[in-house]
């Protein structure tokens, strides 16, 4: 009893893991965890001969949830059996000659074909049902529509999100908290889209590893037009327009020398992959050994046997971050891995660091989860004394620990918490305001998080951490003085872009402007502003008056104000010559080419005495546009209006004088 005791708890917590990580987007176990549990209920089950119905080791996947269509898949698809052992890829080869691919980690569709055109696509779901994502396949960067084939074909692949295209969406989020979390979630939720639009902004890609039925070859048993070994196979796909999965053929001799080859290229390989998968590269032989209840024989997955070092946790780092979340970080001795040095690896949520049973001091393993990620395999001392903060480490107010789908992680409640005023800070260094160099929000909620900020004037004297920032991991000597040069620089600003940093509800670059001229370049008198005195500049209105005034008679904005004022000093305005576009309202839409952004085109205008306004109206002069003859509203407008449609080029001509 006790032995099937042990298999229900073990089913019980691989099947959490499980709808956790394919379901809920989240983790509360490492893959190294789940993998030692799985491989001992394997082990359970063969020793008692006894399988549970809903063991994982007999599911191939679980049931989908989304509101797409599902439709029955005309033969199950089959997890493959794995191994870690190189040696066991060599035994289990034999003397056949096989095919070594990568196993890539992403989302597997079904695609069938029907005269030349795509007709078909469905995930691969619980195995038995997918979803159906014809319409998001067809967005798919790489997949051909239409093949020169123009029977039945049925082809299976991998959909994936390259690292290079998951890096920049994901540099494009400016909050650091919205970015997505892996390449293999973000595709999942990409494929699996109601509205195509946005699978087709994700950039998936799709590589085919296995054509799995047509007509020809059951009709006439011998699938001469594809070919009787999969290498075949994979050069008739090439031919019809797909990209295939990377392989090579290989046997027992050479195996093991393929097998090092794909290791040493998986740091720098772009397309997610968890392993490798090798198949007999004969298909009838591999079709004639048959399958079990989850497992088909004709191939068999190489997880990464990963490195393990043995270290000491020095402690554990709680990350705030700008929803609350209070992420923790193991911190511990030195160790090299897959030839690099690591110190850190997160532990995710509350959840896990407890199932560790983490103390300071303990004895743990560390691991680089496919060769990439570090992460915590094993506490060999189990002390389980480490204590769950109760105040934020940003910003010492109280935390609390939230159930969020079974899972457990720390919060901390104060609404002011400076991690929770990320916006704040980047938009105070950000360009326009007060320009400081480094201080990206990554960068800026790490010193939040080590207390180094709290609020923005500490931000002029991060030279009092010097030794704690050139020692923080992607630091060093350089990027420390980089920032402190940005910070000092700064220290010189002008009194709109000052203005313009404090964030006030309503008020741009622009506004301050408006302002700061109005009063001539006097704060004092800004600061002392009435509402009716704000309300009749023009293009500031009642709205804008009351939020400006009402932010500098706020005592705690005011205070804040005057802490700032003790770090810096105003320039003076640079003042172009040239004004030649004074007077003139302008109306910018689409992407610029000689600008760096629409920011800097907008500066370029109102250095040269012009104003830039929202939406086109009568008062617009002229409107810029590069696709000057396109169908947008903004250009239905303007000519309606008869105002000008401009592109850069002719901007520029206006702006020198050469235009008219």
């Amino acid at each position: 009893m006790e032995k099937q005791n042990r298999m229900k708890e073990l089913v019980g917590r691989l099947n959490e893991a499980a709808e956790a990580y394919y379901q809920k987007d989240t983790e509360i176990m490492s893959n190294l965890e789940y993998d030692r549990l799985y491989d001992e209920l394997a082990a359970l089950e063969k020793e008692t001969g006894i399988v549970l119905a809903n063991s994982p080791t007999v599911h191939v996947g679980y049931e989908v949830l989304s509101e797409l269509e599902k439709q029955a898949h005309p033969s199950p698809m089959l997890s493959l059996d794995k191994t870690k052992e190189t040696a066991a890829l060599v035994s289990w080869l034999g003397d056949h000659e096989g095919v070594l691919s990568w196993k890539l980690d992403g989302l597997t569709v079904v695609l069938t074909y029907e005269g030349g055109e795509l007709k078909n696509a469905v995930t691969r779901g619980n195995g038995e049902i997918g979803e159906v994502i014809t319409n998001n396949a067809r967005t798919f960067v790489n997949l051909p529509k239409v093949i020169p084939y123009q029977g039945h074909l049925v082809i299976r692949g991998e959909a994936v999100i390259k690292y290079s295209d998951f890096n920049r969406m994901n540099e494009e989020i400016a909050e650091a908290e919205e970015r997505y979390k892996n390449p293999r979630n973000l595709c999942s939720g990409s494929v699996r889209q109601l509205n195509n639009e946005i699978t087709a902004k994700r950039h998936v890609h799709f590589y085919a590893f296995a054509l799995v039925a047509d007509a020809d070859e059951k009709n006439g048993g011998t699938g001469s037009v594809f070919g009787s070994r999969m290498t075949e196979r994979f050069a008739w796909l090439k031919e019809q327009g797909f990209d295939v999965v990377e392989h090579f053929p290989v046997t027992g001799e050479n195996l093991e020398e393929r097998v090092m080859d794909f290791a040493g290229r998986i740091a720098d390989h772009d397309i997610p992959s968890d392993g490798l998968v090798l198949s007999f590269n004969d298909i009838a032989y591999g079709k004639s050994l048959g399958r079990t209840a989850k497992f088909p024989r004709d191939s068999i997955a190489f997880k990464w046997a990963d490195e393990q070092a043995e270290t000491t946790l020095l402690d554990v780092e709680w990350s705030p971050s700008r929803t609350g979340l209070i992420n923790p970080v193991a911190i511990f001795a030195p160790v090299e891995l897959e030839g690099t040095t690591v110190t850190r690896a997160s532990l995710h949520n509350v959840s896990i660091l407890r199932a560790l049973g983490l103390g300071i001091g303990d004895r743990i393993t560390v691991y680089k989860a496919n060769m990439i990620i570090p992460q915590v395999a094993e506490n060999l001392t189990r002390s389980g004394n480490l204590e769950i903060p109760k105040t934020c480490p940003a910003c010492g107010g109280e935390t609390t620990l939230q159930n969020i789908n079974d899972v457990q992680s720390l919060y901390c409640l104060n609404p002011e918490c400076s991690a929770k005023q990320i916006k704040g800070f980047s938009h105070f260094v950000s360009r326009n305001a007060m320009n400081m160099d480094g201080l990206s929000d990554a960068t800026l909620e790490k010193f939040i998080a080590h207390g180094f900020i709290r609020r923005l004037p500490d931000i002029f004297h991060l030279d009092r951490y010097r030794q704690e920032i050139v020692t923080l991991e992607g630091f060093g000597e350089k990027s420390y003085e980089n920032i402190i040069q940005s910070v000092d620089t700064a220290r010189q600003v002008t009194l709109p872009k000052f203005i313009y940093s404090l964030g006030i509800g309503g008020i741009g670059l622009a506004n301050a402007k408006v302002i700061a001229a109005h009063f001539r370049q006097d704060f004092e008198k800004i600061m002392e502003a009435s509402i009716e005195e704000l309300d009749a500049i023009e293009g500031i209105g009642d709205v804008l008056a009351a939020s400006f005034y009402d932010y500098f008679h706020h005592p705690d904005k005011r205070r804040l104000v005057e802490e700032l004022l003790k770090e810096i000093t105003f320039a003076e305005e640079e003042q172009a010559e040239n004004r030649t576009l004074a007077g003139k309202v302008f109306v910018i839409t689409g992407s610029v080419e000689h600008f760096a952004n629409r920011n800097e085109l907008k500066e370029h205008i109102e250095k040269l005495g012009g104003k830039v306004t929202g939406s086109v109206s009568k008062n617009t002069d002229y409107l810029i546009n590069n696709d000057v003859h396109s169908g947008s509203s903004k250009n239905k407008k303007a000519a309606e209006l008869g105002i000008p449609i401009l592109s850069e080029e002719d901007y520029i001509r206006l702006a020198e004088g050469e235009l008219s």
